[in-house]
Order: C-alpha cells, then structure tokens, then sequence
C-alpha cells in the first residue's frame, strides 16, 4: 500500500472509531463530545470506552460558555 492508501484507511477508521466512540459513551452515561473527539484523534481509545463500565447517576455536564464567561470574571 502506498502512502496515500493509508493515510486513507487511517481517515475512514478514524471517521468510524469517532461516531462509535460518541455512541458508546451516550450508551455508557459519558460525555458523549468528548469520546468522540478522541476516538476521532486515537482510534484505541474505542476499546478504553469498551472496557470502562458505565457511569452511573447523571451525564457529565459541560459548563456553557456565559457560565465559564462569568467564572473568568471573578479572576
């Protein structure tokens, strides 16, 4: 394979490790963004997710940016 072929391969495995990454963490009650994001950049990631149990209680929530906008405000 040359070259060209693998960064190829590399993008369409990257492509499908980070839609099953964002799946798998909202199945696992995980931040979802997050997961993905990663699976996207390191494709082994996946299979962390796969081992991790499952968050239990409430999703992770990220902080909106008029609420970290205020925190700022008081440094």
């Amino acid at each position: 394979m040359s070259a060209i072929q693998w960064i190829a391969v590399w993008g369409v495995v990257s492509l499908l490790t980070a839609v099953a990454g964002g799946f798998l963490a909202a199945a696992k009650n995980r931040d979802h963004s997050w997961w993905a994001a990663w699976c996207f950049v390191l494709p082994p990631m996946l299979l962390i997710l796969l081992l991790m149990s499952n968050n239990q209680g409430q999703r992770p929530r990220r902080p909106s940016m008029e609420e970290e906008d205020r925190e700022r405000e008081w440094l």
